[in-house]
């Protein structure tokens, strides 16, 4: 995966990356909120989600410490960071910062 994750995040449009965990009650309102968040940026970003207890090695390299954790790349560098649970705007605006 970490070859792919590698592919990804190379990529020439934004990606936002959210950590997540199954057994996370926020991570499941955060992934809502990403459907509408995906709708409003259509193909000028790309959004992934990556759970952290199937690539535990991901997540360690970029000290993801709680979930969810919402990170944005491009072209290989990590542009954005943040932990907890965001609104459809605030993502929308920083998606729209790295377009």
């Amino acid at each position: 995966m970490s070859q792919k994750f590698q592919e990804i995040i190379d990529s020439e449009r934004p990606v936002l990356i959210d950590f997540f965990a199954t057994w996370c009650q926020p991570c499941k309102v955060q992934s809502s909120v990403l459907n509408t968040v995906k709708e409003n940026v259509g193909e000028k970003a790309r959004i992934i989600k990556i759970d952290i207890d199937q690539y535990p090695a991901i997540a360690s390299q970029y000290n993801v410490r709680g979930v969810p954790t919402l990170a944005v790349f491009k072209k290989g560098e990590l542009l954005y960071k943040e932990s907890g649970v965001h609104d459809v705007n605030r993502l929308t605006q920083v998606l729209e910062q790295f377009m």
